[in-house]
């Protein structure tokens, strides 16, 4: 599997024979902007975990542009079809989807899920994260989240070895919280931080994590478009 950092939760998975984007919020301060062609090239689908805007807003016009779909909680997908037309498969927690030879089952997360309108918030459904199969390994996508008592549930039913964990604070978990979930309910080989860096608000290191966590576990900070293998 190759996975590249796109800048606050976004990845480039490659996995498989399909190439996801997950939550390509390339609008974001530390993405490059000449970068974005290389970013999207090959992309197969869009899963996207909730609808705010640092992690739904770009996501329409990268679909339509590649011609593409969004793959998403059934509220949040429906929205983008009706008011933008995208390609959609929307689905709900603990259902799984095949994408080519990976399957994606959507999990919990304890969030929100909302976009700006012009009479205000606009719901959409719940938040959620993934768990994205190929080979008998698996990535858990956390997507925005505080640690929840499910994670054992998850690790009990698709025994992730990747975790791609939201640390940052303030909005999600912080990276302590991360790594207590990560020692508490999971048995990770390697572990990716996200959801932090991006602004002074949010952590800007991983040490706490990296401290946390069993021994034995790989935590990668990930740098943004520096493809990495795990």
């Amino acid at each position: 599997m190759k996975l590249t950092w796109l800048g606050h939760s976004g990845f480039r998975i490659e996995i498989g024979d399909q190439c996801l984007l997950v939550d390509p919020w390339l609008t974001n301060p530390l993405f490059p902007a000449d970068a974005r062609a290389d970013a999207i090239a090959g992309a197969t689908a869009v899963l996207v975990s909730h609808g705010h805007g640092d992690h739904l807003s770009d996501v329409p016009g990268i679909a339509r542009e590649l011609g593409i779909a969004v793959v998403g909680k059934y509220d949040l997908t429906t929205w983008l079809e009706g008011r933008d037309g995208c390609k959609t498969i929307g689905f709900n927690n603990g259902g799984t989807v095949k994408l080519g030879n990976v399957n994606v089952t959507m999990v919990a997360a304890s969030h929100s899920s909302s976009f700006s309108g012009e009479h205000g918030p606009i719901y959409l459904g719940a938040e959620n994260g993934y768990m994205i199969e190929h080979g008998g390994r698996t990535i858990y996508f956390s997507g925005d989240t505080d640690v929840m008592a499910d994670m054992g549930v998850f690790n009990d039913l698709h025994a992730p070895e990747i975790g791609i964990l939201s640390a940052g604070g303030h909005f999600t978990m912080d990276m302590k919280r991360a790594a207590y979930a990560a020692r508490k309910f999971f048995n990770f080989k390697t572990i990716i931080p996200c959801h932090y860096r991006t602004f002074p608000l949010l952590e800007q290191s991983a040490d706490a994590l990296k401290a946390g966590v069993a021994p034995g576990v790989r935590v990668i900070e990930p740098q943004v478009m520096q493809p990495f293998t795990v």
